[in-house]
């Protein structure tokens, strides 16, 4: 085991599934100059080398300032042998290439009749948090989970993004991952040698019986925090973290809450047609019965994301918004109402 970085670990599973397997490439603006160092941690042009002297300009390739490009390009190289992973830098810059994405990416291996596979990573960060205003600041993943054919992963933490990535580059279908920045400075031990997380197997962050938590992304931290939190009050609090949203592990979810009866779901995406959307949908259809009071989901507000800190900090799913939700699932009162006779 080592001590890596989010950042860090992504680095580790790219260069050790270009060691691995030599039709990985990798692909993006600038990415000559935005080379990860050998650990994954390097983030400056003076950290420039170690990828492209270990596996050289064939591999490490620059591509035009045009994300429509970039992914035709891609799906072209995955559909004729290769196995691309693709730095789209910004998730709002997948916008410019939705047409690939929707029309080709996702459907090509359905439209050849299985004939040709579409091995291809695609990597974008989120960059919500940063005070990076309205155009940088998105959270896309809802709107491709509406996608058939594409795989979306939203690692929470340094093992899962290593265990993923490694994992989506193995796979024959479209995977985009899509990585909080927020979160790439979070540091844990990750095995150094090769290991892989199954696609569609969620995660018990903490372990509880009276107040099931689902987490997406950013939110999964905040919502371990509220768990210690309200463990020190007697409440005994579950967090899942799905790790991949399509394929979902809606069985993990569902037994979760059978054992506890009560819901929250947190994503920092926005609220209407989210991720935390579809959770909740799927538990009132599949699990109603075990409900013992209402879902609370915890979101983003529909609005475009302000430039001024003081305001963005207010938006996102914190540790103060989950635990005002999950007093509202157990029927509890805050504690200074409770001071006041309320």
């Amino acid at each position: 085991m080592t001590v890596m970085s989010y950042l860090g670990a992504i680095g580790a599973a790219q260069r050790e599934a270009m060691e691995a397997d030599e039709r990985v490439i990798i692909i993006g603006e600038d990415v000559e100059a935005n080379v990860y160092g050998t650990t994954g941690a390097g983030k400056s042009r003076k950290d420039k080398g170690d990828f492209l002297e270990m596996f050289g300009p064939a591999r490490i390739r620059n591509t035009p300032i045009s994300e429509e490009v970039i992914v035709g390009a891609a799906a072209g190289a995955a559909m004729t042998g290769l196995r691309p992973i693709v730095d789209l830098s910004y998730s709002s810059f997948l916008y410019m290439a939705m047409d690939q994405f929707v029309n080709q990416v996702a459907k090509n291996r359905y439209m050849f009749g299985g004939q040709a596979s579409m091995p291809v990573v695609f990597r974008s960060a989120m960059f919500f948090g940063l005070n990076t205003g309205a155009h940088h600041s998105d959270r896309p993943y809802p709107m491709f989970m509406n996608v058939p054919g594409l795989k979306i992963a939203v690692p929470a933490s340094p093992y899962d993004a290593k265990g993923l990535l490694r994992t989506a580059v193995e796979l024959d279908d479209p995977v985009l991952t899509f990585e909080a920045c927020p979160l790439w400075g979070l540091k844990e031990e990750v095995p150094e040698e090769e290991y892989f997380i199954p696609f569609g197997e969620g995660r018990v962050v903490r372990e509880g019986s009276d107040l099931t938590i689902v987490a997406v992304s950013s939110a999964v931290p905040e919502a371990a925090a509220v768990a210690d939190a309200l463990a020190e009050e007697g409440v005994s609090v579950e967090v899942i973290d799905p790790r991949t949203l399509v394929p979902l592990d809606v069985d993990l979810i569902l037994r979760s809450v059978a054992k506890t009866g009560r819901l929250v779901v947190a994503d920092p995406a926005h609220r209407t047609c989210g991720a935390a959307a579809e959770i909740s949908a799927i538990v009132a259809e599949e699990g109603f019965e075990s409900l013992r009071a209402p879902i609370v989901r915890v979101a983003t507000p529909d609005t475009q994301i302000p430039f001024s800190p003081a305001l963005e900090r207010q938006l996102y799913p914190s540790a103060a918004t989950i635990t005002t939700a999950a007093r509202r699932a157990l029927g509890l009162r805050a504690p200074e109402l409770v001071e006041a006779g309320h």
